[in-house]
């Protein structure tokens, strides 16, 4: 429906952002909660570059299944990463009170659903 393809486009949007190194939109589409934990750009971008390489420079990616974890809407992505690797992100995506989706965590796991 129509939030799949609005969450995806959040993620997609975040991917692209990291890819320029455009570091202010791709803390725009944190959630609130997310930003303030990080409180700055900066802090933010350093631990992408830190802790999340696959999702900072994905060689590629595409979007999995879509599960419900403890109430929360995760979307899985598989995710091909600058070394090569394969691992699984699992975005919390939450809807805000204007109807926009943020990305309020991603986690990453083991690869899933390898494709060949």
């Amino acid at each position: 429906g129509g939030d799949r393809a609005g969450t995806q486009a959040v993620i997609d949007g975040q991917i692209a952002a990291f890819r320029r190194d455009d570091g202010d939109a791709a803390f725009s589409y944190a959630a609130p909660a997310i930003q303030h934990m990080f409180g700055t750009v900066d802090n933010f971008m350093a631990m992408v570059r830190g802790g999340y390489r696959p999702v900072y420079r994905p060689q590629t990616y595409h979007f999995g299944a879509v599960a419900m974890v403890d109430g929360q809407i995760v979307q899985k992505v598989h995710v091909v990463g600058p070394d090569g690797g394969a691992v699984t992100a699992f975005y919390i995506m939450e809807k805000q009170p204007d109807g926009s989706w943020r990305i309020a965590g991603c986690s990453l796991g083991a690869p899933e659903e390898r494709s060949a």
